[in-house]
């Protein structure tokens, strides 16, 4: 995994034992379009951080295109123009061309190249990794305590990858709710950590000036 440091995340990994499926998963999709502005509103990031987001997922669909065609399989997921890739390649340099290709993109600040080495998942792994995404989010939805827009869920493999501005404790809290679906082999924390004070507002983020780097954690 290459991390380019500048902005302040952490990214964690932990071993998951297995746990008793989630029962009564909510829906995810609420109110419509309604529900969609309503996140947009509280969403932690900036108006302009989003739409740097979309734009970053979008252009990286081309990019990784042009780099592996049909040879592999890989996905850019960016929250505040942080880059998640993830998927899979034949080769280790498939694995740094594609991470150079979207690390080129307009806005991209730092990439995180979780490209796994080897033939592409089967569609039973694809789909059992779209299930427990949906669980995730159903959980922390259920989660009285955290702001389920908060966070980003990327499932490959097994592995439950984690963005999102959060505190530390929203960050232990989220992996632990995680931690606890059955099926989760193993949790990435992929986080830009913020104080309580700063997601308070007190501190406002500038998006031109992005909060110091911090080392990540494994």
């Amino acid at each position: 995994m290459t991390v380019r440091p500048s902005i302040r995340f952490t990214v964690a990994l932990s071993t998951l034992a297995a746990a008793s499926l989630l029962s009564g998963c909510a829906p995810l999709l609420l109110g419509g379009a309604a529900f969609g502005t309503a996140m947009v509103v509280t969403d932690r990031r900036t108006s302009g951080a989003q739409v740097d987001d979309q734009a970053i997922e979008l252009k990286s669909v081309n990019r990784i295109n042009e780099v592996i065609g049909e040879r592999g399989r890989a996905s850019a997921t960016s929250f505040n123009r942080l880059v998640l890739i993830t998927g899979e390649v034949p080769t280790e340099a498939d694995k740094a061309s594609v991470e150079q290709a979207v690390a080129r993109i307009e806005n991209v600040r730092n990439v995180v190249n979780e490209l796994a080495i080897g033939p592409g998942a089967s569609l039973g792994t694809r789909s059992n990794d779209t299930l427990l995404t949906s669980k995730v989010k159903a959980s922390l939805i259920d989660a009285k305590d955290l702001q389920v827009n908060a966070f980003k869920v990327v499932t490959e493999r097994g592995v439950v990858y984690l963005m999102g501005r959060v505190t530390e404790r929203e960050a232990n809290r989220a992996s632990d709710v995680a931690r606890g679906i059955s099926g989760v082999q193993k949790v990435v924390r992929v986080f830009e950590v913020v104080s309580e004070a700063e997601l308070a507002g007190t501190q406002p983020t500038n998006p031109t000036n992005p909060p110091a780097p911090a080392t990540p954690v494994k």
